[in-house]
C-alpha cells in the first residue's frame, strides 16, 4: 500500500465518524503522531490542535490589554476572517494554561457565534517542554506582547519585580523580556526601589552633632 492509499485510509475512516468529538480526537491524535516524524517538531505551530475551551484557562500576569474597541475589533476578524493564530498554552495536569492568546481565548468563549461554530474548541499549540517553568512562561508571554508592541506598563513593573524575587539578575530579565538596562530599571523603580538595592551595600548614614549656643544680650530699662 503507498502512502497515498495509507492518507484516503485514514481520511475516510475519520470522515466516516460521526460524533463530533471523537472526530476531533481523531484529528488531533494524527496531528500528534505526524508531529513526532515531522522535521519541523521543534516548531510549536507545527501541530495546532483543537481542545475544549473549558481546559483553556487565563494565567495570572499577563500584563497586555486590549480596549472595548480593539476587543470588537479581534471578535469580528475571528467571525469573519476564522481563527488564524492559535492560542499559545502550557499543558498543566488536564488544562492548558494561557501563555499567548488570552483575548483569542475570550472572544472563543464569549462570543456564541463563534462558539458554536467552532463546537466549543479553541485552537492551541504547547508551548515547548523546556518552558514549562513559571518564570520561562512569564518571560514567553512579555515576549509575545512586546513583538506586537502591547504591554502595561504597571503590569510589566510587577512582572519585574517578581522575577527579581525570583533571582532573575538585571541582566537576564533584559536579554529574555527584550529589555535593555534602562528599562529593566525604570519598571524596577515603578513598583520597586526598594527591592531594587536590597542586594546593595551601604556605608552608616553619618550624623552631625551641631551645638548651637545662643547669646542673649539683656538691656536693662531704666
Amino acid at each position: 500500500m503507498d502512502y497515498n492509499e495509507l492518507l484516503n485510509d485514514l481520511v475516510s475512516h475519520i470522515d466516516n465518524e460521526q460524533d463530533v468529538d471523537q472526530k476531533i480526537h481523531m484529528l488531533n491524535m494524527a496531528k500528534r503522531y505526524l508531529h513526532q516524524v515531522s522535521p519541523f517538531n521543534s516548531e510549536p505551530v507545527d501541530c495546532v490542535v483543537w481542545v475544549k475551551n473549558d481546559t483553556v484557562e487565563a494565567n495570572d500576569y499577563n500584563p497586555n490589554s486590549v480596549a472595548p474597541p480593539e476587543m470588537e475589533l479581534l471578535k469580528i476578524s475571528i467571525q469573519n476572517d476564522g481563527y488564524t493564530q492559535p492560542i499559545v498554552g502550557w499543558k498543566r495536569d488536564f488544562k492548558y494554561e494561557v501563555v499567548d492568546g488570552f483575548h483569542r481565548n475570550r472572544v472563543g468563549k464569549e462570543s456564541k457565534e463563534i462558539n458554536t461554530r467552532v463546537h466549543g474548541y479553541l485552537p492551541l499549540v504547547e508551548i515547548k517542554q523546556n518552558s514549562t517553568d513559571r518564570n520561562d512562561r512569564i518571560a514567553s508571554t512579555i515576549r509575545h506582547n512586546r513583538a506586537r508592541g502591547k504591554h502595561k506598563v504597571e503590569a510589566m513593573s510587577d512582572i519585574v519585580i517578581e522575577l527579581k524575587r525570583r533571582n532573575w539578575s538585571d541582566e537576564k530579565i533584559a536579554r529574555e523580556l527584550g529589555m535593555d538596562s534602562d528599562e529593566v530599571l525604570r519598571l524596577t523603580q515603578i513598583t520597586g526601589l526598594a527591592e531594587m538595592f536590597a542586594d546593595k551595600e551601604f556605608s552608616e548614614a553619618w550624623t552631625a552633632d551641631i551645638t548651637v549656643q545662643e547669646d542673649y544680650n539683656e538691656t536693662e530699662i531704666s
